[in-house]
């Protein structure tokens, strides 16, 4: 078949085939931003619960944070007698498989449970090893959560057999073989394995970095073994941190 040799003519489109052209546009355009919204409303949100619980002696607090009926943490004040009154603050695990941020400081020490600083990042390489946050037998104290004020649990717990991250606030008062905890807030990440910043109550904001946990307070140590032993074992935890502190001095003025 013979092409015709000369140009080609430009076809014009009808005003109502323009009408129309323009419409698929503009509808075309719309989809699009409707489905780059949809996509940014599936990036990270936080739930956030603000409250004020005050857990005193002897009171369990079943922590329920993404509010599905079912307790993920419990948090324990509790009070016992061996040659003295004990009080005790704890962030117990109520499912298999959820935990606090923490580490065991050493063979035969408690898991203590961090005081997160605002800003601090909850995600999978922080250590969850925690449990206990304080105790005192009258005029003694440890724990890094002694008389703190908007301090952060760290939080790792199970929706569906997935990981989410949270955080819980308080603020703890420790007195005479007596505790205080006031529940100020929690918040969990509903995207699976994405960290949360401690505080953060907006999602999407992940960029801070983990030395915010290195500020907190070193927990102080004790055996699980001298709380058991009462006020004798109070006495030698004691003397085995004074001792301690005084290798440790040395050891900095000579460097």
């Amino acid at each position: 078949m013979k092409r015709p040799s000369g140009p080609r003519k430009t076809a014009s489109l009808s005003q109502s085939v323009h009408h129309q052209v323009t419409m698929y546009a503009l509808a075309a355009s719309a989809a699009g931003v409707g489905v780059l919204a949809l996509a940014q409303s599936a990036e990270a949100k936080i739930v956030y619960t603000k409250t004020h619980v005050v857990i005193g002696t002897n009171h369990i607090y079943e922590l329920d944070l993404n509010h599905d009926g079912i307790a993920d943490f419990k948090i324990d004040n509790h009070s016992f007698f061996t040659d003295t009154i004990v009080a005790t603050l704890s962030a117990v695990p109520a499912q298999a498989n959820n935990a606090v941020v923490g580490k065991q400081p050493g063979v035969g020490s408690p898991y203590y449970a961090y005081a997160l600083l605002p800003g601090a990042r909850v995600g999978p390489k922080q250590p969850f090893a925690g449990a206990w946050m304080a105790w005192s037998d009258g005029a003694n104290r440890a724990g890094q959560w002694a008389n703190v004020r908007g301090r952060y649990l760290g939080l790792k717990f199970l929706i569906k057999g997935k990981i989410h991250y949270g955080w819980a606030r308080l603020n703890v008062t420790v007195g005479q073989s007596k505790i205080s905890a006031t529940l100020t807030g929690y918040a969990y990440e509903t995207i699976p394995n994405k960290p949360i910043i401690a505080g953060s109550t907006k999602g999407g904001n992940v960029e801070q970095s983990d030395a915010a946990v290195l500020t907190a307070p070193t927990p102080e140590r004790a055996s699980l073994g001298l709380l058991a032993q009462g006020a004798a074992g109070l006495v030698a935890w004691r003397r085995r941190d004074t001792q301690e502190e005084q290798i440790t001095a040395r050891q900095q003025s000579s460097s």
